[in-house]
């Protein structure tokens, strides 16, 4: 074999005058095999970039082709489990190799030595398609792992091992296809990390995936397999909302990628998710946790592949009929990793020096999100949460730019309300979600007929407050006459009694939808029998004198979850307080 290195920029490898690989074809290059992608192909050369780090190799290297493209290993054992950006398995290679990880490791991506009480769940005779289900095992305490066929596969069942503790290379069963060709089925399959995995339709996300933050799932709400991106500057709260929303999240199964961000955060969130108890099961949050690694120090080229191996590990258990929610964490460090192999390349450079399919890369990633029908024929979800970190909160720049246009809820940080210590600091009128009218009907049904109402009252107390700042701004707050002066009263409640959350106080971390429109419909009470009196030429002065408004900010720590029919009490407390000054 003549495929040897011709020359080495970085993580980009060139091979000269041969013909043997295909592209996208994952390869083994250098002496010691590290992993590599076949990313271009001309007459005279092959470019190869490399997932780990080229140093101290030479040209003249053999570079080994494997025929098939780069794909993750999927089966038991994902989960509670730590990958870097290529799956592979940060913890086994640490035992390996010591805390500075080797190149050309090649420890299998998932334990080959585990073994899972399997219960097959077919027998000989059957007929199967793909992304039917032939065993089932329990992964962890709280998830049931279902073994698919594969979507390229199908036929007919020949042999069925017993129920009993087997690997996940071990035979179970074994599968006649149309052909004639004999397939041993194993509890594991691999799958093409750039490819999605195929569903029999996509479905309208009409139900919200519901994480106990109000200003988000009042005001801003995602559906379960929506997209959603949370862009802010240096210190605005990113990493931490999105830690919360792993936390709360209604989804079955949290995939977090942590792409190129500090080492100390990766850190935080292993600690954090390893002692945190899961609120829906009891358990460790980590029995429905994978997490995917690649710090700022790691190989730029794995950088670009973490996201797609976490969507891929997203869509094999979607695939079982789970709702999976992906936080990637930040898409502008992917974008910037694009960069500089796009830079490595010499490819013409698109605005700020990205590559001219910045936007379409971001639109690969996005579109793999929706709520589907399986080809098994059960419902699951992907959704999609992508921080985005624009330098100088500057969200005029590329990657924020083209984000917005393949999501459709955008939870803009504002760095004064962060500094404000205002949390979730998502600012309420830079920020949208486009699908209110797709979940209307939801809420009408599962909370009340009036939450979207009481919304919308809400959100016009805001944006009436918006516009009379800049009043107050110009000539102070005193001119105001009473029924604004009201709206700058009730706003204030609204900013700090409901959008403002305190993500370390038991009752208000999570907040149940009940417990978010029963705060808005005391707040909405307050404001109309307040106006009644001002329109009687009672000045405002008077009403926040009793103490009504603040009783209302802190009705959040007040009130504990599960004791809402204490909120009758504030309707007579509001009354009784109001006569005293008709």
């Amino acid at each position: 074999m003549n495929n040897t290195v011709y020359s080495i920029n970085g993580p980009v490898v060139t091979v000269r005058d041969t013909k043997d690989f295909s592209m996208l074809e994952m390869v083994y290059v250098g002496n010691k095999r590290l992993i590599g992608e076949v990313i271009g192909i001309t007459d005279h050369a092959t470019t190869i970039q490399v997932y780990e780090s080229t140093t101290g190799m030479k040209p003249g290297e053999p570079v080994y082709p494997t025929g098939a493209p780069m794909s993750a290993t999927l089966g038991p054992g994902i989960l509670s489990n730590i990958f870097d950006g290529i799956e592979r398995p940060l913890r086994s290679m640490e035992e390996a190799s010591g805390a500075f990880i080797d190149e050309g490791n090649s420890i299998p991506s998932l334990d080959t030595e585990k073994k899972y009480d399997v219960t097959l769940t077919v027998k000989p005779g059957d007929q199967l398609k793909g992304g039917d289900i032939y065993a089932t095992c329990p992964e962890t305490p709280v998830i049931l792992h279902k073994c698919m066929l594969s979507p390229t596969l199908k036929g007919e069942i020949v042999e069925v091992s017993p129920n009993g503790s087997y690997t996940i290379n071990d035979t179970v069963a074994k599968l006649k296809t149309p052909k004639g060709e004999i397939v041993e089925l194993t509890l594991c399959q691999k799958w093409p990390i750039r490819t999605p995995r195929p569903v029999a339709k996509r479905l309208p996300s009409d139900r919200p995936l519901i994480t106990g933050q109000r200003v988000i799932d009042t005001l801003l709400p995602v559906a379960k397999g929506g997209t959603a991106a949370v862009p802010g500057g240096f210190g605005t709260g990113k990493t931490m909302t999105q830690h919360q929303l792993a936390k709360w999240c209604d989804a079955d199964i949290i995939v977090y990628i942590g792409c190129g961000e500090r080492g100390n955060e990766m850190t935080q969130v292993l600690e954090e998710f390893s002692e945190l108890i899961d609120p829906k099961t009891g358990k460790a949050l980590t029995d429905r946790t994978t997490l995917i690694a690649n710090t700022s120090n790691m190989p730029v080229a794995a950088r670009e592949a973490s996201i797609y191996t976490g969507i891929t590990l997203a869509e094999y258990y979607r695939d079982m009929g789970y709702h999976v929610a992906i936080m990637a964490d930040s898409t502008s460090r992917w974008a910037e990793a694009l960069r500089e192999i796009s830079g490595r390349l010499e490819e013409m450079p698109a605005e700020e020096g990205f590559p001219a399919y910045l936007p379409s890369r971001l639109s690969e990633f996005y579109e793999r999100a929706g709520y589907m029908e399986t080809l098994c024929g059960k419902e699951g979800s992907v959704t999609i949460i992508g921080a985005v970190s624009p330098q100088g909160s500057d969200f005029s720049e590329p990657v924020t730019q083209n984000t917005k246009r393949f999501v459709r809820t955008f939870w803009a940080l504002d760095k004064s309300l962060a500094y404000a210590r205002h949390y979730p600091a998502i600012n309420w009128t830079t920020s949208y979600s486009e699908y209110i009218d797709d979940l209307k009907d939801y809420f009408d049904k599962n909370v009340s007929p009036d939450f979207l109402t009481c919304r919308q009252k809400i959100n016009s107390y805001l944006a009436e407050e918006n516009k009379l700042m800049e009043i107050v701004k110009l000539i102070g707050a005193d001119v105001l006459p009473d029924d604004q002066k009201l709206i700058i009263e009730i706003a204030r409640v609204v900013r700090v009694g409901f959008l403002q959350q305190n993500a370390y106080h038991k009752d208000d971390t999570y907040v149940p939808l009940e417990k978010q429109l029963k705060m808005m419909q005391a707040i909405i009470y307050l404001y109309e029998q307040s106006r009644k009196i001002i329109a009687k030429g009672i000045p405002v002065s008077e009403i926040s004198d009793l103490g009504l408004f603040d009783m209302l900010t802190r009705m959040k720590y007040d009130i504990p979850n599960d004791h809402l029919e204490l909120f009758d009490n504030y309707y007579h407390t509001i009354d009784t307080k109001l006569s005293q000054i008709k």
